[in-house]
């Protein structure tokens, strides 16, 4: 019996300084590369030789998205996938394109913070290298399994026809 106390108190005292998150940066800069033959894998990509990097592996021009659809914005996501230069750097870029009265619709990153630049556009900065997201009302009115039509109307304190509308909705989605 006291080993197996012993064995849950060493676990719980372990499991306390565990965290969830992205990996740190293990060096300033790893530009991807996508052939392997002479490179180093980090952070799930293989990197460049330092020596063969140029300021154009840091550098993504991103046309207008069309936003000629139900919210008039566009997203457009810039990864590791598509500018090499942000591996390891822990950050994700989007350019978010709007309409005249266009919106982006309530959504969460889990697995990031978004910071918003506007100029003529809006640029999005995540500090996740895949930030992930959650388009709010398509969680909660077309999730599957269904959320409980109790949970909703208790949870936005409205009444259940309303709910019932918003769950016949055709959520669009501009990722």
């Amino acid at each position: 019996m006291k080993v197996l106390y012993l064995l849950v108190s060493i676990l719980a005292l372990a499991s306390s300084v565990s965290f969830a998150y992205d990996p740190s940066p293990l060096q300033d800069f790893c530009v991807a590369i996508q052939d392997p033959k002479d490179g180093v894998f980090v952070n799930g990509k293989f990197c460049k030789d330092p020596a063969l990097v140029k300021a154009e592996d840091f550098f993504k021009h991103v046309e207008p998205g069309n936003t000629s659809n139900a919210l008039g914005s566009q997203v457009t996501a810039v990864t590791v996938d598509q500018l090499f230069g942000l591996n390891t750097l822990g950050i994700s870029l989007a350019r978010i394109d709007f309409a005249p009265k266009g919106l982006n619709p309530p959504h969460t990153h889990p697995r990031g913070t978004e910071i918003l630049i506007v100029l003529e556009v809006a640029i999005a900065g995540l500090s996740s290298q895949n930030p992930g997201v959650i388009t709010i009302a398509n969680a909660l009115f077309k999730s599957n399994p269904p959320i409980s039509d109790e949970v909703l109307t208790k949870a936005f304190q409205v009444d259940k026809s309303i709910i019932d509308y918003l769950q016949k909705q055709s959520w669009y989605d501009n990722n």
